[in-house]
């Protein structure tokens, strides 16, 4: 398992692995971090962060806090924070985002929405108590 994405993610807090020679079609829900290394089909949604590794693929709309992506993603995809392209990384997709980095050789063949709420909740001062 490579270790892209591992950093940044919660220390060492990952719940779902999908491995290398793994295929699945279908729906997946969690509330922890899920890392694809294998193929995956359908829906993900997670309130943690997904990783999708240097060799998986996965066709699949994905809903997730942070996403890292290594390796191919083809659909949309929404975090509530960053979404991450690493190089090699390639998605072909809409992306919704309060952040979003492509590293230099990942791919992003799609539109992308810059999501403000967190920066506008940022800017207004804590109510006074």
């Amino acid at each position: 398992m490579s270790k892209i994405g591992r950093k940044k993610q919660d220390a060492g807090k990952l719940d779902t692995l999908i491995g290398h020679n793994t295929a699945i079609e279908g729906e997946l829900r969690s509330s922890g971090s899920i890392r694809i290394e294998g193929s995956f089909t359908g829906k993900l949604i997670t309130e943690g962060d997904i990783t999708i590794g240097e060799q998986a693929t996965a066709s699949s709309n994905i809903q997730a806090r942070h996403i890292w992506i290594a390796g191919e993603v083809i659909g949309h995809v929404h975090t509530t924070g960053t979404l991450t392209i690493l190089q090699g990384g390639i998605l072909r997709g809409d992306a919704s985002c309060h952040a979003l980095v492509i590293e230099e050789g990942g791919i992003f063949e799609g539109t992308s929405q810059m999501l403000q709420e967190a920066a506008a909740a940022k800017e207004q001062p804590a109510k006074e108590q």
